[in-house]
């Protein structure tokens, strides 16, 4: 009884979504797992998008996480609208050793247009002697973008790859305050409309002398 009632209720939580997007073999999943566990497993053979769920601290606070690692079969399968409109923010990934995978987050965000954070992210840096893709034309992807980006390394790092998730959540948070505060500016502003015209009919419609 008392441990049921010291325990705190999902719904307190903020719940922030997160859609992972990239081509074929970037390490999707390998980002999302190392995250989730702070483990690297190499090898995944999806067959379809998966759903995980993650209860962390950011700055403090309990945040809910609920990732959706797609699972595109070929490069020519581009993520659909739904995604973008289920997810608070995405990740889109690609592999700093494979261009086509850069060009295919483009081709996303093309077919996305996500109002939403998003977050570039250029998988495999540990693979340099590999690279096709340099760290200059990722940047300048994320300014065209107009979104964060990074280079990571899910196969070595723990800490960078939760940063990048972490940082994200702060986007998306941030997105959320400011759409509350726009929405009741609005609202707020309405009835100060309402107000001054309700006042001059009433005016009006005062007996003159």
């Amino acid at each position: 009884m008392t441990t049921r009632g010291i325990r705190r209720k999902k719904s307190s939580l903020s719940e922030v979504k997160v859609a992972v997007i990239g081509a074929p073999s970037v390490g999707k999943s390998a980002l999302t797992v190392r995250f989730l566990t702070k483990r690297y497993i190499g090898e995944y053979d999806h067959q379809q998008e998966s759903k995980y769920k993650h209860e962390a601290l950011l700055d403090g606070e309990p945040i809910l996480f609920e990732i959706l690692d797609t699972c595109p079969k070929s490069t020519d399968e581009l993520p659909g609208n739904d995604i973008a409109q289920w997810a608070d923010g995405l990740f889109l990934v690609y592999s700093i050793t494979d261009r086509q995978s850069f060009n295919y987050v483009r081709k996303a965000k093309q077919r996305l247009q996500p109002d939403v954070p998003l977050t570039l992210v250029g998988n495999k840096a540990d693979m340099v002697h590999l690279r096709q893709v340099s760290p200059e034309e990722g940047e300048i992807l994320a300014k065209d973008f107009e979104c964060s980006f990074a280079e990571v390394a899910a196969a070595e790092q723990v800490n960078q790859v939760g940063e990048v998730f972490h940082e994200l959540c702060r986007e998306v948070l941030t997105h959320r305050r400011r759409a509350k505060h726009s929405l009741l500016d609005r609202m707020l502003g309405s009835k100060t409309a309402y107000r001054v015209y309700s006042r001059g009919k009433s005016d009006s419609a005062l007996p003159k002398d």
